[in-house]
């Protein structure tokens, strides 16, 4: 079931197409889907009672999926900033075995799909569409459990456009302003405006399925289920904000 994380601060989204980080250029780049650890991934900024709330969703999934070698507790997943703000992060694996994944569904406010070529800029405001997939991973001696925030789809609230800066001066000459544009060559095609708001928006979920991604479903969003009988989610992420 998809977990919604809403009303945060987009940060470094690389969610258009599969990237890989190269050490060479030591930064994210473009990549094939197959390429190894090829991904779509972005970072978000939230506030403490937005990061208390997402720790807690995710320790009882983790708590309601742990078996009994698991470590008891999940360590804290977030980054926190001297604001006292906390940064989170969503991946999704641009391809599972031979098939590929279904790049994140990106929308606006009317849920309105993007076009291919939308891209998605650093400040601005979305809400996060997740799966909560717990794991536990043996890394030579040691155990590293936790719980993975797979990217499905981000729906663009406030859009920061793209800033371009040019290289040059303002200098007197030919602008782009001038009202002699020439002859038109299209038709006016303006529709004529809709006469009643559109629907509320709806959200963008999906079933957690078996790899690869399968096309996304309608269902209603539903609350955390109550953990498991004797788990004591509180002493799960005492410590979280330290």
């Amino acid at each position: 079931m998809n977990y919604f994380i809403t009303d945060v601060e987009v940060l470094y989204p690389r969610i258009n197409k599969p990237y890989r980080f190269d050490t060479v250029e030591n930064r994210s780049v473009p990549c094939d889907a197959f390429d190894e650890n090829a991904a779509y991934n972005m970072q978000f900024r939230m506030n403490n009672a937005q990061a208390k709330e997402l720790m807690l969703v995710m320790a009882q999934s983790y708590a309601d999926k742990r078996e009994d070698k698991w470590p008891e507790k999940i360590p804290m997943p977030f980054t926190k900033e001297e604001g006292g703000m906390f940064i989170g992060k969503a991946t999704l694996k641009a391809a599972y075995g031979k098939e590929a994944t279904r790049k994140p569904q990106q929308v606006d406010a009317k849920n309105k799909v993007a076009g291919d070529d939308f891209l998605l800029t650093t400040g601005s405001t979305a809400n996060i569409a997740v799966v909560l997939i717990p794991y536990m991973m043996q890394v030579g001696k040691a155990m590293d459990a936790g719980v993975s925030l797979r990217l499905r789809g981000v729906q663009v609230t406030n859009y920061l456009p793209v800033e371009t800066v040019s290289p040059f001066e303002v200098v007197d000459g030919f602008s782009f302003e001038s009202e002699d544009t020439g002859e038109a060559i299209f038709a006016d095609t303006t529709a004529t405006a809709p006469t009643e708001e559109a629907s509320v928006v709806e959200e963008v979920v999906e079933e957690v399925v078996e790899e690869p991604v399968k096309e996304p479903k309608k269902v209603v969003k539903q609350k955390a289920a109550a953990p498991k009988d004797g788990v004591d989610l509180t002493a799960l992420i005492e410590d979280w904000d330290d």
